[in-house]
């Protein structure tokens, strides 16, 4: 059984569409991250960045195994099952570097558009212009991509999961903000991707069922 720790936020979904995918039983911890729960001492014992998702692993014959950060949770379940990440080669390192590219790229300069777009109490229009633009240039890069191969990582991988949610938000928030027939095979990777039950099951944790509205430590399978 693997323990998931999460919150409604784009990184955490990432995990709950990878447990999904692979058929693994888990169970689903909120972590209130309004509330301040990150920073609960328990908590940072299992992730001591502060930050969701992370996972405890109960299979292992050693004990159990805890892990954070989306990136290497991602790696580690697919390790762990053999699914969505080739074992070796051109095609492990074409999943990874899309993987990276997500993680040090389209991740945090998205975040840092929305902070600066949307939430920071003080204009500051060089730094919304700067992730502007930033955000559209890797929105280029993942359209020119994904004219070349169906995926990112040339099959549905890792890869894909890291970018879907953060991609889908972003086309759904800046509909009538960004030109998006720029874009016309990000629209079609994100209706694969967005076709998938497995994608469609992980975007429900820890929303819109009940069981997933519990207080932390009232664990429920998402199998449920």
């Amino acid at each position: 059984m693997i323990d998931l720790f999460t919150w409604g936020t784009l990184n955490s979904r990432k995990i709950s569409i990878m447990l999904e995918e692979t058929g693994l039983a888990y169970r689903v911890h909120l972590v209130d991250i309004g509330a301040g729960e990150q920073h609960e001492p328990d908590f940072l014992a299992i992730s001591p960045n502060n930050k969701v998702p992370a996972i405890v692993d109960h299979e292992l014959d050693g004990g159990p195994r805890k892990i954070f950060e989306s990136g290497a949770i991602l790696i580690y379940l697919a390790e762990k099952t053999g699914r969505l990440l080739p074992n070796a080669g051109v095609g492990r390192t074409d999943v990874l570097q899309w993987l990276m590219w997500q993680m040090s790229g389209l991740g945090p300069m998205f975040g840092q558009y929305y902070h600066f777009a949307r939430m920071a109490k003080d204009e500051i229009p060089y730094a919304i212009d700067r992730f502007d633009q930033e955000m559209q240039r890797l929105l280029t890069v993942m359209n020119t991509r994904l004219g070349e191969a169906p995926y990112l990582g040339g099959n549905y991988s890792i890869a894909d999961i890291a970018a879907f949610d953060w991609v889908r938000n972003t086309r759904k928030l800046r509909d009538d903000e960004l030109d998006w027939s720029r874009f016309p095979h990000i629209d079609r990777w994100l209706e694969d991707v967005g076709a998938r039950p497995a994608v469609q099951r992980g975007m429900r944790v820890p929303s819109d069922r009940e069981p997933y509205q519990r207080k932390r430590g009232e664990a429920t399978s998402a199998g449920d």
